[in-house]
């Protein structure tokens, strides 16, 4: 008797469940640029009036108690603190920052006006970052523990340590007062500003007003200005890229990849700068949503420094002021613009590589 053993049941033509995907992944990332706009926006508001009500800072000693009582029950700082926060958070969800107190700007004029010199100085500062950065960390991978690699990671090392503020004031002082090869303060000379202000519809990036006039002088006059504080804010961004492009290029050039590509004659030019290059960048798209808080905290001190008329620039000057509408206008846009930066890095990150989605 021949025994027939039972049949094995059907395959499943359900597929396994994936453990995450990309829509999910970026959905999830999109919600978390609420939460920490809202909290750095409800922490600056608290620090905010820790210190004290703008109208006593600057009429305290000035004018009489009574009438100094009456301008701050006016301006509403007498009023219990959860109360002004809520309103406060029911202005912003409308998109009205307020008015400053200082200056009585609306806190949206602020923005338009002074965040386009930001974006600018911004981008001058990535590629000064990426053109230094990117190229010296690959040397500096090639020439592993010799000479020119101690020598770039002492650069590294200086370049992102040193204060900003003070390696701005150096490079004043060697290239605007000792060489006088470059300008030392404003975003152009006051020539060129005067043709901005007649332009119209200006769009507040200085270089691309320059190129709408289509004068050579006015382009030349831009850049020039725009040298030294791209310079001292990038170098400090290009000492993060070298290190991070050494360390990574250090691993692929490891790789067998590369010793096949030896073997086979591939030149050791090629295989630096087409197959160890590429994949050492990967690391660098996922910091560059840091580098870009840091970038934004610099400018506060470069714009300063160089008289560089940003948001930086007028965070300064409000933060001396009290003036807590145009702090919290300025610092929430910030905020908006890092956790925004943060996403879009992340989402190219997702698609170089798809582990970083589970």
């Amino acid at each position: 008797m021949t025994v027939t053993a039972p049949a094995a049941p059907p395959a499943s033509t359900k597929k396994p469940r994936s453990g995450g995907g990309l829509g999910r992944y970026l959905l999830w990332r999109a919600l978390l640029i609420i939460p920490t706009v809202f909290i750095l926006v409800t922490l600056v508001f608290i620090l905010m009036r820790g210190i004290g009500d703008p109208i006593t800072a600057a009429m305290g000693g000035k004018l009489p108690p009574d009438e100094l009582a009456k301008r701050i029950h006016e301006a509403g700082y007498d009023r219990p603190i959860l109360i002004q926060y809520f309103e406060y958070l029911g202005q912003v969800f409308t998109g009205n920052f307020g008015t400053t107190i200082s200056d009585h700007r609306p806190v949206t004029e602020v923005l338009l006006t002074f965040g386009s010199a930001t974006l600018e100085l911004a981008i001058y500062t990535l590629i000064v970052a990426f053109v230094v950065g990117i190229p010296l960390g690959m040397l500096a991978a090639y020439y592993r523990d010799r000479g020119p690699d101690a020598a770039l990671r002492v650069f590294a090392i200086l370049t992102y340590a040193t204060p900003v503020f003070f390696s701005g004031l150096l490079m004043k002082l060697i290239f605007g007062v000792w060489l006088g090869w470059l300008p030392t303060t404003g975003r152009a000379s006051i020539a060129t500003e005067l043709k901005f202000q007649f332009m119209p519809n200006p769009t507040g990036i200085y270089l691309i007003d320059a190129l709408r006039l289509g004068s050579a002088e006015a382009v030349g006059d831009v850049l020039i200005h725009a040298i030294l504080p791209a310079l001292t804010l990038g170098l400090m961004t290009a000492g993060v890229f070298l290190r991070l492009v050494r360390t990574n290029m250090i691993g692929t050039l490891g790789r067998e990849y590369i010793d096949s590509g030896r073997s086979r004659g591939v030149g050791e030019y090629r295989l630096v700068t087409k197959h160890a290059y590429r994949p050492a960048l990967i690391p660098i798209i996922t910091v560059i949503g840091m580098q870009i808080a840091l970038l934004l905290g610099g400018a506060v001190l470069t714009e300063t420094t160089f008289e560089w008329k940003g948001l930086g620039f007028q965070l300064a000057h409000y933060l001396s002021a009290r003036d807590f509408t145009a702090v919290q206008g300025i610092v929430a846009l910030l905020a908006v613009i890092v956790a925004l930066s943060n996403f879009i890095v992340d989402v190219l990150a997702a698609l170089i590589d798809p582990r970083v989605r589970y």
